[in-house]
């Protein structure tokens, strides 16, 4: 009988894995930049786009220190623009002017960037069971967080490479780009430390969201108030957005104040560890909400969707409310003193009319806002597509509820949801409008509120129809469609594209109210054309298979 060999003991894998120079760390920092390329990407993009864009069309359209000097008296001081991209710092020159207009809004987008960051890589991992599988190998708690930290501090290296950059090419100066830069990009860290603890705190990555989005609010509240009221500019103290702005990019710099989202960041991340220490992964250290004992909003598959989702609507509601409010306010300092008229002549061309009127800003903004709710559309299909995905939906259909009933209701509460943020958004701006000093109707502004409706039911259908045809990619097809069309709409009619191209858009068939009158036998037809892409992806939804 042979003998059997003993094989030698494998060498530990941890000790392999180390020497070799690819360690669970490094495979878990690259993995978290995979997962996170495509938001990263798009956030790239914006940075650098926006960046390079906006100091390039200010030396284009103010071309002499006259024209400049008007634009500051008639815009740079006005206390309506504050609301949106803060206090302005020698908005005559073409680095002033940067600073302020792509300073504040990148600062916003860069709190976005790291909240969404930080909750995806914590929370969202914990959600979908990867992080209990991650850590039941040779991988610690502390590696996994600070593994997903470090992919977050690639991805801001990142967009403050791609802003450098647009700054660069843009012909301002090297150094203040890069300070420029850097000021708007310590935003990030310091949101990624607010969702990382929102992500030990909340139960879900939905509620991590909700909790972190809720802070965002108020500090850019903050900051707005710390902007427009002239007694309140301590508060810009009190909120990261006005610590951005107080490093002065090409205005006096101040990089001492970059100590402050340097300490925070180190404060928050060190509290977001030792609260993730202290629970069970998969749970929050705060109970998740059960809706009340009452039975009203299980009565059908619609109401438990209102149930599960009235949180996230009412933010989305509360978004909606606060920004049209605030550019309501903004119409009041539309004047012709500070446009010249070939930026008036280009905006024209969408439909808005003359944007020196009140009617023709109003217009234009209600022109993004149809782009707004079609999204908040795509957003609901969504949510029904990540029940699917979460196997939620096979527990659900296991009751007496059947496919068609619970798609139905889910579209029906997207289209309900929809329909009041219009009626919200045309109010709200009527208010701000009011607020600021602009006669308006409000009348006017809730048809023009109403007026974005027919493009996000049409959506909303066709986003229903790719979610039941091919689930796993409908997420990608509803935004991709929704942003190609408004985007063919823009650009084709900027660019003076022949009728019939232009044409082929939804967007292009949306009379901008109070400009433009309502059209609506074309608001018929976008319907219709929802109704029927939803009915068809219904009957294919009723004969497919689940797909988790």
């Amino acid at each position: 009988m042979p003998a059997v060999s003993q094989a030698a003991p494998a060498r530990p894998r941890a000790r392999r894995d180390g020497r070799a120079g690819n360690g669970p760390a490094s495979a878990l920092v690259a993995r978290a930049v995979r997962d996170s390329r495509v938001l990263t990407a798009v956030f790239t993009y914006l940075f650098g786009v926006y960046s390079f864009v906006q100091p390039v069309g200010y030396r284009r359209v103010y071309t002499t220190p006259a024209s400049r000097e008007e634009f500051a008296r008639s815009f740079g001081e006005n206390s309506g623009l504050r609301l949106l991209y803060g206090e302005p710092h020698n908005v005559a020159t073409v680095s002033g002017y940067t600073a302020w207009r792509v300073g504040g809004v990148l600062a916003i987008a860069a709190a976005a960037f790291g909240v969404l960051m930080a909750v995806r890589a914590l929370r969202g991992e914990e959600d979908t069971g990867r992080a209990e599988l991650t850590l039941a190998g040779i991988v610690s708690r502390r590696t996994a967080y600070l593994s997903a930290m470090a992919a977050i501090g690639i991805a801001t290296v990142i967009l403050w490479a791609a802003e450098f950059a647009g700054f660069a090419f843009a012909g301002l100066p090297v150094a203040g780009s890069a300070y420029l830069a850097l000021a708007t990009i310590s935003v990030i860290p310091v949101f990624a430390g607010i969702g990382a603890v929102a992500s030990q705190l909340a139960p879900s990555r939905r509620i991590a969201a909700e909790v972190a989005g809720g802070a965002a609010g108020l500090f850019f509240l903050l900051r707005v108030v710390a902007d427009t009221v002239g007694a309140a500019g301590w508060l810009r103290w009190l909120t990261p957005l006005g610590w951005a702005e107080e490093m002065r990019p090409f205005a006096g710099p101040r990089p001492v104040v970059l100590l402050l989202p340097v300490v925070a960041s180190v404060l928050l991340l060190w509290l977001a560890a030792r609260l993730g220490a202290a629970r069970d992964i998969g749970s929050g250290l705060l109970p998740e909400r059960s809706g009340g004992s009452g039975l009203a909003l299980l009565s059908s598959p619609a109401a438990q969707a209102l149930r599960s989702q009235r949180d996230s609507l009412i933010a989305w509601a509360g978004s909606f409310a606060v920004f049209a409010f605030i550019l309501g306010v903004v119409a009041s300092s539309v004047s012709s003193n500070g446009i010249p008229a070939g930026v008036n002549r280009q905006v024209a061309r969408l439909g808005a009319g003359s944007i020196t009127t009140p009617a023709g800003y109003l217009a234009l903004i209600f022109f993004v806002y149809v782009l707004g709710v079609s999204l908040f559309a795509c957003a609901q299909v969504g949510t029904a597509r990540r029940e699917e995905a979460g196997q939620q939906l096979e527990t659900l259909l296991a009751l007496p509820v059947g496919r068609t009933g619970w798609l139905t209701g889910r579209l029906l509460l997207g289209a309900v949801a929809a329909a009041l943020i219009c009626v919200l958004t045309g109010l709200l701006t009527w208010a701000g409008a009011a607020a600021g000093g602009t006669s308006v109707r409000a009348g006017q502004m809730l048809e023009a509120g109403l007026n974005c409706l027919p493009a996000a039911l049409l959506f909303l259908g066709v986003a229903a129809l790719a979610y039941a045809v091919v689930p796993r990619a409908s997420a990608a097809i509803g935004y991709g469609l929704l942003v190609l069309t408004f985007l063919w709409q823009a650009v084709g009619a900027l660019v003076g594209a022949p009728g019939w191209l232009v044409g082929l858009t939804p967007f292009a068939h949306i009379g901008l109210v109070p400009a433009q009158p309502f059209q609506a036998a074309e608001a018929v037809v976008m319907i219709g054309i929802g109704v029927a892409a939803a009915a068809v992806g219904l009957a294919v939804f009723r004969c497919r298979d689940l797909v988790a």
